[in-house]
């Protein structure tokens, strides 16, 4: 059983609202200006297929899903125009996490899973600028490969000033003695524990005495909550799940990411020319390094650090939750329930967990009744995480929360978007299976 404060604490001192916020946590010349990006952008073509993969310094590659293509980093309010190419041996449905308000790319609810060997495309809206997903693994649980994510990037309109905009996308996998890679939904036994940092095993990342960098810290892990922390740096907490949020100092250099949660810190270079900073993951076992951050010998960007930095753009959510006369609905996550089924199996004629009101305020009461953490995920909104009180809430936005064992947590969401949305749950343990609801917004 995962005890998230259990882990944490053990790894590192966090309050509660550090982890919390994990969960669900001059002269300076922008990184990117209003210029630099054309307002009309061609159609991106990616392809779903499977590719090598060299996981084990040493070993043979292994096999894995990928979605293959261009960088995907935008800009706010552009429209994104894909064409997939499903060249999976099985059918397969793109889900784009963090994307708002695209109800006609909603997987399993407006598109159908696209069959092995078929291509679809389709637009979707970039509402808010934040660091998002493309997941390929809806329908991963048990198939022969287990499938990578891809970071979409949709920039401000605004200039955001910092030196470097890097992704440390997070992943982990299991492999077997013969290298081959499992996927999620099976049994992991005599399989190993590896993470990856975009796609690589323990990579550098180098940069120069003073620079601010904004770090896109993205959970891609199967089931996992892991807790990250930079040796010897600070980070700035800016966004959480795409979203902009009141800017808080990680303590002690530490985030908590639920599966699929992304954290945009910023952090100031300030360790010694040379140094080497550990990028450490803590899986509630063991800390385990997985990457370096290393200062070069060359002149500093700057003499000193940079002042705080103000809070990101707002990307125009509601400042304020009414939830005098909200919709009120109770979830329970875990134990044997027979309204919550795999994606496999799931049909567009089940029953909704609610339906609402657009422009309805919605409070979801989440209970757990599994004895293990589970993690929830609300597709199409963003959701509040309210205080135990029900008077007030976090300054920050979720689109994902773990709940342990025992807990009921309340959020609040403004259900603005309509369209029908898929509901996610799944404990955060590598056999356990993905499930699935869904809500109406009409």
């Amino acid at each position: 059983m995962v005890r998230i404060g259990t882990m944490a604490s053990a790894f590192f001192p966090l309050n509660r609202r550090e982890l919390m916020a994990g969960l669900g946590a001059t002269a300076l010349s922008p990184v990117l200006s209003a210029r630099a990006r054309a307002q009309a952008r061609p159609p991106v073509a990616l392809q779903a297929k499977t590719d090598a993969l060299a996981l084990r310094p040493g070993g043979p590659d292994a096999q894995v899903g990928s979605l293959v293509g261009p960088d995907l980093r935008f800009r706010r309010g552009e429209t994104l125009e894909v064409t997939l190419s499903n060249d999976l041996p099985v059918p397969t449905a793109p889900y784009w996490r963090g994307i708002a308000g695209a109800p006609t790319a909603e997987p399993l609810m407006a598109r159908p899973p696209i069959p092995a060997g078929a291509r679809e495309s389709f637009q979707i809206p970039l509402r808010y600028a934040g660091t998002s997903l493309c997941d390929l693994r809806l329908l991963g649980d048990g198939q022969a490969h287990p499938s990578r994510v891809r970071a979409l990037i949709v920039t401000e309109k605004e200039p955001v000033a910092v030196d470097r905009d890097e992704i440390l996308l997070i992943e982990d996998w299991r492999l077997r003695a013969d290298g081959t890679a499992i996927a999620s939904g099976t049994d992991p036994t005599d399989a190993t524990p590896l993470y990856t940092v975009n796609g690589r095993p323990s990579p550098d990342f180098t940069f120069r005495l003073n620079e601010r960098l904004r770090l896109r810290f993205i959970n891609g892990c199967q089931r996992a909550v892991v807790a990250v922390k930079l040796e010897g740096l600070q980070m700035r907490v800016m966004a959480i799940d795409g979203q902009p949020a009141e800017p808080f100092q990680a303590r002690n250099g530490a985030l908590v990411l639920a599966p699929g949660g992304r954290v945009d810190a910023f952090v100031d270079v300030t360790a010694p020319a040379g140094s080497a900073s550990p990028i450490l993951v803590h899986d509630g076992k063991e800390a385990r390094p997985v990457g370096r951050l290393l200062v070069s010998d060359e002149a500093p960007v700057r003499t000193a650090p940079l002042p705080p930095a103000p809070p990101l753009p707002s990307n125009g959510l509601p400042e304020r939750l009414e939830l005098k006369n909200a919709l009120r609905v109770d979830l329970t996550l875990g134990a044997a329930q027979t309204d919550w089924v795999t994606p496999a199996n799931f049909g567009r004629s089940a029953a909704p967990a609610f339906r609402a009101r657009a422009g309805r305020i919605v409070v979801l009461a989440l209970t757990n009744r599994a004895a293990i953490t589970t993690v929830f995920h609300l597709h199409g909104h963003h959701f509040r995480l309210l205080d135990r009180l029900d008077d007030g809430w976090k300054p920050f936005w979720l689109d994902t929360l773990a709940v342990e064992p025992g807990q009921t947590q309340r959020v609040a969401f403004a259900a603005e978007y309509a369209g029908r949305w898929l509901i996610e749950s799944a404990a955060v343990d590598w056999a356990a299976p993905r499930l699935v609801r869904w809500y109406g917004v009409e």
